[in-house]
């Protein structure tokens, strides 16, 4: 371990005893999703899935996040079910996206996922399942079951803590975890895929149910809500951009629908955009002969209130998990 990391662990290390000690537990069940790496596992689109599950079970269901640089001061609602009360900008990207795309799931952004969960059930009126939205570090909120996603292609990153990796913590901390999900895998061959990855994973936590998970590309969206089928990309020439967690994970989505790219620019994780930023994209994609631009359906979420070109589209996602894993997450909650 680097001096860099030894401090960064220092850090941790103090933070996460004071955290455990000030541990409070909600009155109702909570279920923890999130990454032991900084982003990049597809974790907002397994949140909604978990959600969209449980609603159909029957189960109420709340989502607590900390709604990751909106400027809103929690506890708030983003959403009471029926679409976001408050813009990106308050509510955060991720928050904000999941606010448009659920329904029937409240979602509350608070910095204190004790306080939001409290708030959640005085202004609800229930005790719902409360869906703790990249939760794994959040060691303030007990959870009754802790589910960590890792990338089948970077499960640990080069395997370095912050700032010289992406590692929040280290890899033995996996050991907390009560299901794994390696998520952008093949669910059909998923043996091959993760038995090397499998091993790994039994060196710390020998325990754990393991699951394979899949993000596949369903359709193109206008920002206008229009929709296109996969198809109807097919031959066409895009010029992409992104400012998520991994970029190269959203290019080769793109290339499996057959989209021809002409071009591509990467951003920062939740990067903000200007009208600039929007103006030299549409120079660069001119300049590459591409037809229309595409990104990723939360960094349209970012881009509320900018004058959009006609051709830019967003790429469409969907979650896919066999349903042994939502019966082991439920289990005992019907």
């Amino acid at each position: 371990m680097t001096l860099l990391e030894s401090l960064y662990y220092l850090g941790y290390s103090i933070k996460k005893r004071h955290d455990f000690k000030k541990q409070k537990r909600l009155p109702s069940r909570v279920v923890s999703i999130g990454n032991i790496t900084l982003g990049g596992t597809g974790k907002t689109p397994a949140v909604m899935a978990l959600a969209e599950e449980a609603t159909k079970r029957g189960i109420k269901t709340c989502i607590l996040t900390r709604g990751y640089k909106g400027k809103a001061h929690g506890p708030c609602f983003v959403s009471t079910g029926d679409g976001p009360l408050i813009d990106e900008h308050l509510a955060g990207d991720e928050a904000f996206l999941m606010a448009a795309k659920l329904r029937g799931v409240p979602i509350i952004k608070g910095k204190d996922r004790y306080k939001a969960g409290m708030f959640a059930i005085r202004n609800l009126a229930s005790h719902p399942l409360f869906i703790l939205d990249d939760g794994f570090q959040h060691w303030k909120l007990y959870r009754d079951k802790n589910i960590l996603l890792l990338d089948r292609h970077l499960p640990f990153g080069n395997k370095k803590l912050l700032p010289l990796g992406t590692l929040r913590e280290p890899v033995k901390e996996i050991v907390r975890a009560d299901v794994i999900l390696i998520t952008k895998s093949a669910i059909s061959d998923q043996r091959p895929v993760g038995d090397d990855l499998i091993k790994e994973i039994r060196l710390y936590n020998e325990e754990a149910e393991i699951f394979f998970s899949e993000h596949n590309p369903t359709k193109f969206i206008k920002h206008n809500n229009e929709t296109m089928s996969l198809e109807w990309a097919r031959g066409k020439s895009f010029f992409g951009f992104c400012g998520i967690g991994d970029p190269r994970s959203f290019r080769m989505t793109l290339s499996s629908t057959g989209a021809l790219l002409t071009g591509f620019r990467t951003f920062r994780d939740h990067h903000r955009y200007s009208r600039k930023d929007i103006q030299s994209i549409k120079t660069d994609a001119s300049r590459s002969g591409a037809e229309w631009i595409v990104t990723t359906e939360k960094d349209i979420m970012r881009l509320k209130g900018i004058f959009l070109p006609e051709h830019l589209v967003s790429l469409g996602i969907e979650f896919i998990v066999d349903t042994e894993f939502y019966n082991e997450v439920f289990k005992g909650q019907q």
